[in-house]
């Protein structure tokens, strides 16, 4: 009987270790090389989550969420934006890189599109896919609700807020969930109030929550502005969110 007990242990151990891997996936835009991670649980067909990174591409911030939201039932896949060869070793590097893909919004709508489809090959159910983004990655996350990506909704963790002056607001039919550090320095009052009035115009769903005591990268528990009680309210303010519009 102790063997049994003690096989049936391992067994269960040894599923849990597997249902917390993220699996590297190879996917591509023309001759580039991207690297994406997906949960492991995508033989099921499912709601999913495709999640952006911030500025220095796939990093431990976007690694743990994916598999919190594999715990909560969601399949996950973060995408890789910049490609193969094009990781910043730096902050300077990635404001770079990153400053070319806000300037290039066309480019980085495209990388998004192209992570939305190997997600939807991987198992998510078309219907029901959410978008979040942190930093770089929410700027993103608005990106994809003005390029009217088939997504159920976007969220933008202490992303920039700002687009080109030139741009024209258009409609919005995205479900739309700010989360906002009261004191990110990156984001100015205009940038604030211009993304209010372009999400009004595009009469929007949407919702801003700002938090408290709260620096840039306050989500980010490698970052000296971690915020862990603002930071666990907005995971939970993101699994609310996630529960409605995707199921």
């Amino acid at each position: 009987m102790k063997k049994v007990m003690t096989l049936l242990l391992l067994t269960m151990v040894t599923m849990t270790s597997q249902a917390q891997e993220l699996k590297q996936i190879p996917y591509q835009d023309g001759e580039q090389k991207l690297n994406g991670l997906i949960t492991a649980n995508t033989a099921k067909k499912g709601a999913a989550v495709l999640i952006l990174p911030a500025w220095k591409g796939i990093d431990n911030e976007a690694k743990q969420a994916a598999l919190q939201l594999e715990k909560e039932g969601y399949i996950a896949f973060i995408a890789d934006i910049y490609g193969e060869g094009n990781i910043p070793s730096d902050n300077t590097a990635a404001s770079k890189i990153a400053g070319h893909y806000k300037t290039d919004y066309k480019a980085y709508q495209h990388r998004i599109t192209l992570a939305l489809e190997q997600l939807k090959k991987e198992g998510a159910d078309p219907n029901k896919i959410a978008i979040i983004g942190y930093c770089f990655g929410g700027t993103g996350a608005l990106e994809a609700a003005r390029a009217h990506l088939p997504v159920n909704a976007v969220v933008s963790i202490h992303g920039g807020l700002s687009k080109s002056a030139n741009r024209p607001n258009g409609a919005i039919k995205t479900k739309v969930l700010v989360e906002h550090p009261a004191d990110d320095k990156s984001v100015s009052k205009e940038d604030y109030d211009g993304l209010v009035n372009e999400l009004n115009e595009g009469k929007a769903d949407w919702q801003i929550v700002t938090y408290a005591n709260s620096g840039h990268t306050f989500t980010n528990p490698e970052s000296p502005e971690y915020n862990p009680v603002m930071a666990k309210r907005a995971w939970a303010h993101t699994l609310l969110f996630l529960k409605e519009v995707l199921n």
